[in-house]
């Protein structure tokens, strides 16, 4: 069996590869587990050491990754660089905090002494999407490595050649063989996996369907799971919000990496008595961005990563405006090679429509208008998801109050919401559990023991 790749932008086949047969998984995670076994003795020093080697890699060979993600999934250059800017710096993160994370805790009881200490738990299996290639991967891996444990990546389809690099950005720090691998096999494999002795927990990004699938299979074989999932973000605009700075921003927020972010705002929530003003500002904004060759250092939204996506991304907006969104922007397949589609801007928008109702992951905007600041945090909060959710208003009293009200892992003031290594990051609802980065994400993966001595 083989895997293409095809530039989304062109339509071209890439390049072809190998899956990895069955008889090579085994050896692979064999490998894996005995390599954990050596790893988990290791002291947080040569771990930290490794990971900064593999920070050095990522910005050695920055260029070259970079043009990996444009080629393979569409993501505009100087986005793509960007990325691999992060990983490196989270790979230096924790090379410097995971130590002071996972130190033992002291609990004071009647015992002579007594306290909670963090070991890794084994190989862990990561699951994950096409969209920040690189970014998805180190968030994960990073904090994983540095815990003692060891990684497998089944990584998306469509960027095979991505996968091996980041698996060879560890082989060239220095970190031992076997360690962390990629596995380049189709989705039906994952179940396998999960039902290895040998795999004790899984991490996924990706969509609620697969999120679902490997709950599923992993609870079957009583394993922990982490699980970033979809989102339908709103941005919420108050009256007293600057108005300039919040249609600036939500063009941002809305068509970064070409609009297919889980934590991209894709429902612009604003109060009635500034609604004209925004929309007006905002679809400036929008029109102003630049379409086109991903590969140039002025594009701002490339193609979608691949033309099935592009095609279900209209039909969601084809039947918003079937049930009476306004279409002001965009909305249309434009002629040629690729899987581009135009930054959209759709107003009117309420429940029933897809651009409500569901995620819709591209560069299109939906503006529902809410009577007040009542009014739109009940709207953002009538979602199935919950990942992300900004809030404009020139009022930080009430910004720090509605923040508590809004149903979402993060809520950004007055920002694009955007993840941080310092901050934990995840959803509730039907947007996943479990968290990625900062002190709570390399905490998913141990087994947090207490230890008491009479």
């Amino acid at each position: 069996m083989s895997i293409q790749t095809v530039n989304p932008a062109t339509g071209e086949i890439i390049e072809t590869f190998r899956e990895t047969p069955p008889s090579e998984t085994e050896q692979i995670l064999a490998r894996a587990h005995a390599a954990f076994l050596d790893w988990r003795t290791r002291p947080f020093g040569e771990r930290a050491a490794l990971m900064r080697e593999a920070a050095r890699a990522l910005r050695r060979r920055r260029g070259e990754y970079a043009l990996t993600m444009t080629r393979e999934m569409g993501k505009p250059i100087v986005q793509a660089e960007a990325e691999i800017d992060k990983c490196a710096g989270t790979c230096d993160y924790y090379a410097e905090h995971a130590e002071a994370f996972l130190s033992p805790q002291t609990r004071p009881t009647e015992a002579a002494r007594s306290y909670v200490r963090f070991d890794p738990l084994g190989v862990v299996l990561a699951v994950m999407p096409w969209n920040f290639p690189f970014w998805q991967v180190f968030r994960f891996a990073a904090p994983a490595l540095m815990a003692g444990n060891a990684g497998l990546l089944k990584h998306a389809s469509n960027v095979p050649r991505a996968a091996l690099q980041i698996e060879a950005v560890f082989r060239e720090a220095g970190f031992p063989e076997g360690l962390f691998r990629t596995l380049l096999v189709g989705s039906g494999a994952v179940a396998r996996l999960i039902d290895d002795p040998r795999v004790v927990a899984v991490t996924l990004t990706g969509s609620e369907r697969a999120g679902i699938a490997v709950a599923e299979r992993a609870g079957r074989n009583l394993k922990k799971t982490v699980l970033e999932l979809g989102g339908s973000d709103p941005f919420i605009v108050l009256a007293d919000a600057d108005l300039p700075a919040a249609a600036r921003t939500a063009a941002d927020a809305r068509l970064i990496n070409s609009g297919q972010s889980c934590i991209a705002a894709k429902r612009f929530i604003v109060v009635e008595a500034v609604a004209d003003r925004f929309v007006e500002r905002f679809k400036t904004e929008l029109a102003g961005r630049r379409v086109g060759d991903p590969t140039s250092r002025e594009t701002d939204v490339g193609p979608q990563a691949r033309v099935d996506l592009r095609d279900e991304l209209h039909r969601q907006v084809e039947e918003s405006i079937k049930r009476g969104a306004q279409p002001l922007l965009g909305g249309q397949i434009p002629a040629g090679k690729g899987a581009f589609y135009p930054p959209t801007l759709l107003a009117a928008v309420d429940r029933g429509m897809p651009a409500f109702d569901e995620e819709t992951f591209g560069p299109v905007a939906a503006v529902v208008r809410a009577k007040d600041e009542a009014d739109a945090i009940r709207l953002a909060n009538e979602s199935l998801y919950g990942l992300g959710a900004a809030l404009w208003t020139g009022d930080r009293a009430r910004a720090e109050r509605l923040a508590a009200e809004i149903e979402a892992g993060a809520v950004f003031v007055n920002s694009l919401v955007k993840s941080d290594a310092r901050l934990p990051f995840g959803g509730v609802k039907r947007s996943g559990y479990g968290r990625e980065l900062s002190e709570f994400g390399i905490r998913e993966f141990v087994n947090i023991k207490s230890v008491w001595i009479a």
